[in-house]
């Protein structure tokens, strides 16, 4: 690697950020993550970077790509104003995803994709009749069952024209199985189909929680997944590599991008071992960063990505395709700073998060509705967080020069001290299972071996978020943050009545009801057929992908097809340091 780790990451601060009265740590001098300070930069603290401004930063389009990926910026393409969406029926989402797609329909409109939200019970493998999906179904998101429910969801949009977006994990090989067999039964080309599958099942374990199977047997999926992408549909995204919910979680903001990448890493790896060719599936590869507060923070975070992972594709892995040097992101806006008091508020911080993911140099975006931390976002609230990224793409001017910040002596020295710490971490992964990547470990190693699959078991993920997410409390608690609304400029006779979107418990009833009808009407035996062919690609360590796409089309449900996998596979329920 050309860049070096220099700090440790959860050091004692020292220098800037020190109140000098007390020694001890002034939280009015660091960065939410804990990051240090100087009161101004100046050329008398040069950043190591500028120094070596070819090396370490140069121009937009030019490896590392601190600058972005393009030369041209947004100039040439605006980012993808992505909005997520999903509650209800099938039925109730495609009316949504028409809103949304409506609401773009202007000369001056962006590019737009969709992104679809499922209810937990499809997030954990379920059916809507399984009674561990009872009071759950379409709450949270769509609830999808079978191949008819997939037909529902996507009446009348064009997916060879849209982008997809499927928030889905422990199940996203089934999910994924069933929307390429709708586009079959469409006659849909898969080559013609553009989106992204997040099917990122490692920040599961670390944050999320909806894991279904072991980590080496979970990380196994997103292999075969990675390995049907790339030779039958290649305009797809197999994997978002997803910081967002590990953010979400409590984490700092380096740890977001340690971890985040680091899984990505592992997947690299575990593809390499697989005996897949770097250049044929790391094109694909995209990641998913949360975009906080700490403004100028989030910005360095997404210029550090793009740097580290340049040089760990090329240095690290031999990757000599510049588009397999790229971290293409998808960026959110942090829900979880998001506020029940005030909710009017949380317009302003969205915009104000937006705005770093677009001068950060993201390739879509999600604005979060004003109204998600009291419930389902209702349509006037969505229209306000797709406008929000409309007047920031076409008011605020942000779009006409490619990296604005760059040069600066403060972004450049944030850049370097988030990209050092996140180096520390991901070294301190690499030691946790087989060391730095080396060629040889394509044939010598297992996915079994991998720094991440080793710091899931030890429980070294949770323990790190769990430790910043604490220590962030405790500053809101001692009013070291200032929360506006929550624990500074309280209004005590604050009126926070907003307009909530309620599913009705009829959805539930209805969704059952629709899955019953479906197994009767189908061929039994043409489905438990199916789902024997999934356990035998299982158990002779296939890729399941064909076996899962057939399933689709011989009308096995969701729960069926993850069963199946799981009497082989079986279900994962922590390691002994959880």
């Amino acid at each position: 690697m050309t860049t070096k780790a220099t700090t440790t990451p959860n050091t004692t601060i020292a220098g800037p950020g020190i109140d000098p009265q007390t020694g001890k740590v002034d939280p009015h001098a660091v960065t939410i993550s804990g990051i240090a300070l100087d009161t101004s930069y100046t050329p008398d603290n040069l950043p190591e970077s500028l120094k070596h401004y070819d090396r370490d930063i140069n121009n937009p389009g030019e490896f590392p790509y601190t600058r972005g990926l393009f030369p041209q910026g947004y100039r040439t393409r605006l980012w993808t104003m992505r909005q997520f969406a999903g509650f209800g029926s099938a039925d109730d989402t495609n009316e949504r995803f028409k809103y949304i797609l409506a609401q773009t329909k202007t000369k001056t409109a962006a590019n737009t994709g969709l992104s679809t939200a499922f209810d937990l019970p499809t997030l954990m493998g379920r059916d809507s009749d399984d009674p561990l999906s009872l009071g759950e179904v379409g709450k949270c998101g769509v609830a999808i069952d079978t191949i008819e429910d997939m037909h529902r969801l996507y009446k009348d949009i064009p997916i060879d024209q849209v982008t997809v977006s499927q928030t889905i994990n422990a199940p996203a090989a089934v999910i994924w199985a069933m929307y390429l067999a709708m586009a079959k039964q469409r006659n849909i080309p898969w080559d013609t189909l553009g989106g992204t599958l997040q099917n990122d099942i490692l920040k599961e374990f670390h944050a999320q929680n909806e894991f279904i199977y072991p980590p080496e047997a979970s990380t196994k999926l997103v292999v075969d997944t990675i390995e049907f992408q790339s030779k039958h549909v290649p305009k797809w995204n197999s994997v978002s590599i997803s910081g967002y919910h590990i953010r979400e979680a409590g984490s700092s903001a380096t740890q977001e991008l340690a971890f985040t990448l680091r899984d990505g890493m592992e997947y690299v790896e575990a593809c390499l071992i697989r005996g897949l060719d770097i250049e044929d599936f790391a094109p694909r590869l995209s990641f998913f960063f949360n975009a906080h507060n700490e403004f100028f923070e989030e910005i360095a975070k997404l210029r550090a990505a793009r740097r580290i992972w340049a040089r760990m594709m090329r240095d690290r892995y031999g990757a000599k395709n510049k588009r397999s040097w790229f971290m293409k992101t998808h960026v959110q806006t942090a829900g979880c700073s998001l506020t029940e008091q005030q909710p009017y508020n949380n317009i302003v911080r969205v915009a104000y998060q937006a705005m770093a993911g677009v001068l950060g140099g993201c390739q879509s975006l999600h604005t979060d509705s004003m109204d998600e931390t009291l419930g389902l976002p209702t349509e006037q609230a969505v229209t306000i967080a797709l406008r929000t990224q409309q007047i920031l793409a076409h008011e605020t001017g942000v779009t006409r020069t490619t990296d604005p910040l760059g040069g600066s002596y403060f972004i450049e020295a944030l850049t370097d001290k988030v990209e050092a710490e996140a180096l520390a971490y991901i070294e301190e992964i690499d030691n946790m299972g087989r060391g730095p990547w080396k060629p040889e470990h394509a044939t010598t190693s297992t996915i079994d071996d991998g720094g991440c699959v080793q710091g899931i078991h030890k429980g070294y993920f949770r323990r790190k978020i769990a430790e910043a997410s604490y220590r962030f409390s405790e500053e809101c608690e001692a009013g070291d943050r200032v929360i506006v609304g929550v624990n500074e400029y309280i209004d005590p006779n604050e009126d926070r009545q907003v307009e909530i979107l309620t599913i009705s418990e009829e959805v539930e009833t209805t969704q059952i009801e629709t899955l019953q009808t479906f197994k009767s009407k189908r061929d039994t035996t043409a489905a438990q057929s199916a789902l024997e062919t999934i356990r035998e690609a299982a158990r002779n360590n296939q890729n399941v992908m064909p076996s899962l796409i057939e399933g689709a089309l011989a009308n096995c449900t969701l729960g069926e097809m993850v069963q199946a996998m799981a009497d082989i596979y079986g279900r994962y329920t922590g390691g002994p340091e959880w």
